[in-house]
């Protein structure tokens, strides 16, 4: 079948494996362009929130600044505010005094 569509014309007038080669183009571009950086921005994230230990000062999702008291598999305790509240992982932004990245 495949041959047989590289046999006609296209309707542009020009071999019909131009467009093959325009569609792998563009789904390359859509990769590289979008999902390689989102995944590659996922797992830096992931391999920061795993290195969380007590101690280490915290920006919240909600720009709060706070202390891990202790970590759990899946939540944190933090002190804010004198006084110790239970918080998911994923509500860790950034390290305090990590530098903010430029993107």
């Amino acid at each position: 079948m495949i041959y047989a569509l590289l046999q006609q014309p296209a309707a542009g007038g020009g071999p019909a494996w131009i467009q093959f080669v325009f569609i792998g183009g563009m789904a390359l571009m859509f990769y590289f362009l979008l999902i390689r950086p989102q995944s590659k921005a996922r797992k830096e994230m992931e391999a920061r929130l795993s290195k969380l230990k007590a101690g280490d000062e915290v920006v919240l999702t909600s720009g709060l600044y706070a202390t891990i008291d202790r970590v759990e598999d899946k939540h944190i305790w933090i002190k804010l505010g004198g006084s110790v509240v239970k918080a998911r992982r994923a509500a860790v932004a950034a390290l305090a005094n990590e530098p903010e990245s430029q993107n």
